[in-house]
């Protein structure tokens, strides 16, 4: 194993990270006791993962970063900024166009920060001679609690990261070497008696403090979960399309927090507030077209089409009745049940009553006439 405990390394090594872009470096021992792997086997053990069925399959493979790899000796965490430069809040006031989450308003971040982490990494491999391996959020690496243990920042009470320079905003990549490197202190939780991310959640996902319901999550009801979204949270929805920053925004740390640096990340003019209407009639071409190198295309765009029409079914505009039916026809049965609810809440009583009568008939999809029965009860 390589051993290193020289601080003019660990200089270097923020050196080489804020060259190539990072704004936050930290360290911390991968061997120590790891008591967020117990806080996970809690979630999981509640069913508060929801449909995330990997959580659950990779759950020993997260308990400890060396259940993952054995011989890591140290951990280097690095943040990067993104934060927007208007608050997303403001996006929520305009019930015709969509609110999308800031992190997936720019291009996907995985590629981005792995890319340079593979360089971050490969100049330290020539330095020291170390093993090490690099990861974005896509592997089972608690990044969260690795970072607060690295004194990046800690995880508030909505279990996200905050910084004091950064705020809410800062996407985290992390390197696991074999290298002995001093850990930094933690921060320290600094949430106080605050409890605004708590509140402003338009779907009381959070239990307690320090604790999420993912089920009853607007971003991963958005994003991850499969199928129609539960009744009981499609008017909270609003027009939030993709994710949700609400209790991001909120936090009173964000006063110290400055707009991100990196150009690709910027939002695109695009997906700053679009249209609904126009978002609805997308065909998977123009889907992928508008989504290309984002990362909500990975969801697909009936997925996408479902969650644009429950936020029409909230907006309160009969001008968007006729894009709305046009959806009835849909191939996907998430997306035409959707678009029953939707016109559930747009037509009058009687108008949608008739229609209704008239289209469950003649349905043959058993989900898709089940909408039409409940829609008016929504």
């Amino acid at each position: 194993m390589t051993t290193s405990t020289s601080e003019p390394l660990k200089a270097a090594i923020k050196g080489r990270a804020a060259t190539l872009g990072f704004d936050a470096c930290g360290f911390a021992s991968a061997q120590a006791p790891w008591p967020a792997g117990g806080r996970l086997m809690d979630f999981i053990a509640l069913e508060r993962h929801g449909s995330m069925d990997w959580m659950q399959t990779t759950a020993e493979r997260r308990a400890h970063p060396t259940a993952m790899w054995p011989q890591a000796r140290s951990a280097i965490v690095l943040g990067l900024n993104y934060g927007p430069d208007l608050n997303p809040l403001d996006a929520l006031q305009d019930r015709s166009r969509a609110a999308i989450s800031v992190y997936a308003q720019g291009d996907d971040y995985h590629a981005l920060i792995k890319g340079r982490l593979k360089q971050l990494g490969q100049w330290l491999a020539a330095e020291t001679g170390c093993e090490l391996k690099v990861f974005v959020d896509t592997a089972p690496l608690m990044e969260k609690p690795l970072a607060e243990r690295a004194g990046v920042g800690w995880q508030g009470k909505h279990t996200n990261l905050v910084s004091r320079e950064f705020g809410s905003w800062l996407f985290l990549g992390s390197i696991l070497t074999t290298l002995a490197l001093e850990p930094d202190s933690p921060s320290g939780e600094h949430c106080g008696a605050c409890r605004a991310c708590l509140d402003i959640c338009p779907t009381q996902a959070f239990p307690a403090p320090f604790q999420l319901d993912a089920r009853a999550c607007l971003s991963y009801l958005t994003i991850e979960h499969k199928g129609p979204i539960p009744h009981r949270y499609r008017v909270p929805m609003g027009n939030r399309i993709y994710g949700c920053d609400d209790c991001l925004a909120v936090c009173p740390w964000n006063k110290f927090a400055q707009a991100g640096r990196e150009q690709a990340l910027h939002a695109r003019e695009t997906l700053k507030g679009p249209s609904l209407a126009d978002l609805s009639a997308l065909d998977d071409a123009a889907f992928r077209a508008l989504f290309a190198k984002s990362p909500v295309k990975r969801i697909g765009r009936a997925r996408f089409v479902r969650n644009v029409l429950y936020a029409i079914g909230n907006c309160g505009d009969p001008d968007l009745i006729a894009v709305t039916r046009a959806r009835l026809g849909d191939e996907d049965a998430d997306v035409r049940g959707a678009a029953i609810w939707a016109l559930s809440r747009l037509m009058p009583p009687d108008a949608f009553a008739a229609l209704a009568s008239q289209r469950a008939r003649d349905e043959a999809d058993p989900e898709t006439r089940k909408e039409w029965f409940q829609a008016p009860l929504a």
